[in-house]
């Protein structure tokens, strides 16, 4: 059986049965269908049958129980205040650092407190792995 197997593979035309019997795998190309052009239609995204009203008013997505419906999006005024203010800009260490202490508002004054621990922290590690 080796020496049928060496003498086919170095014959120039190496046939399906010596490659079968050489534990070589033949795969497909990607599962495509034949007469198959890609892409088209299949891939697009599906237009929503939504109404454009409902979509306004509804959070979709955020029920997470069995039972019950999506909440109802409610005017600004039925949520607390904090809550819009949640992504707004915070100032940087940097910029914390140029402005005078004994003025800053007291929720600046805790960032820059806690930021300038954290960079502290950074470089005290820092020294230590070095040694």
């Amino acid at each position: 059986m080796p020496l049928h197997y060496l003498r086919s593979l170095r014959s120039p035309s190496v046939t399906k049965q010596v490659l079968d019997v050489g534990g070589w795998r033949n795969f497909s190309a990607g599962g495509k269908k034949k007469g198959s052009k890609g892409g088209g239609a299949a891939d697009a995204p599906k237009e929503s049958t939504l109404s454009k009203e409902v979509k306004s008013t509804t959070v979709f997505g955020a029920n997470i129980l069995k039972e019950g419906s999506d909440p109802k999006i409610l005017p600004d005024s039925e949520y607390p205040d904090w809550l819009f203010h949640l992504l707004d800009k915070r100032p940087a260490l940097s910029e914390l650092r140029r402005k005078d202490l004994k003025t800053l508002p007291y929720e600046d004054l805790k960032r820059f407190v806690k930021l300038d621990n954290r960079v502290r922290i950074k470089e005290n590690n820092s020294l230590k792995a070095k040694n």
